[in-house]
């Protein structure tokens, strides 16, 4: 018999910390702690592509970005998976994600892009972000969608707990289980205890949020 379980994310340019949460929403246990990653280290520039080509000719900017693309899509694909069938394994059934956005601004043309230093960090935000959600959507695994500024008070409303007794779990957990147990970490069990519940909810067919696969938009 499997468990129920849920993954939670939080993402920065060229990786991602991952956590995996199962057991009852008020009390669940962490069963994994990883980091994805989502460029590759020999590809000069991967982690930061559209910083990386700023003042390069567009036309080798546009193939640049293209095959980082399609290589963060790729290591994605793989962390997730992988991720997934090691939890299949270990007897749990990984049932939905959780995954914390920036709102940002709409980003215009490429070229304007590269013009501005502040559209080639959302950009390149929202490229790591789109590849995570991408992978989520080819493993059909549904996907939260999470306010990053707003997890604690989500997570509240979601699990039906006080902000005060979620942070003292979360203490708890980084206690248990030791370094690394930093903001990332606390940001992506947030976004997994979000989503296991939401999950678990969605099951009972009680529509308390809304669970759907996260579309990419602009790179």
């Amino acid at each position: 018999m499997t468990s129920a379980a849920a993954l939670g994310m939080r993402v920065h340019s060229g990786w991602a910390a991952l956590v995996a949460l199962s057991g009852p929403d008020d009390s669940p246990c962490l069963i994994d702690r990883r980091i994805l990653p989502l460029a590759n280290p020999n590809t000069a520039g991967s982690k930061q592509p559209y910083h990386a080509v700023r003042r390069v000719p567009f036309p080798a900017a546009q193939a640049f970005l293209a095959q980082a693309v399609e290589e963060t899509n790729r290591l994605a694909s793989r962390g997730l998976m992988t991720t997934i069938e090691e939890l299949q394994r270990r007897g749990f059934n990984v049932a939905g994600c959780g995954l914390p956005l920036k709102r940002g601004r709409t980003l215009p043309s490429l070229e304007r892009i590269l013009a501005s230093h502040a559209f080639i960090h959302t950009a390149e935000g929202q490229l790591f972000r789109h590849a995570l959600a991408q992978a989520a959507a080819e493993c059909d695994l549904p996907v939260t969608d999470l306010e990053e500024r707003e997890l604690l008070s989500q997570a509240a409303v979601e699990i039906g707990s006080s902000i005060i007794d979620i942070e003292r779990q979360l203490a708890a957990m980084g206690r248990t289980l030791g370094p690394p147990w930093r903001e990332d970490q606390r940001y992506a069990t947030l976004a997994a205890w979000i989503a296991l519940a939401a999950t678990r909810k969605c099951h009972r067919c009680t529509p308390s949020r809304r669970i759907e696969r996260y579309s990419s938009g602009h790179l």
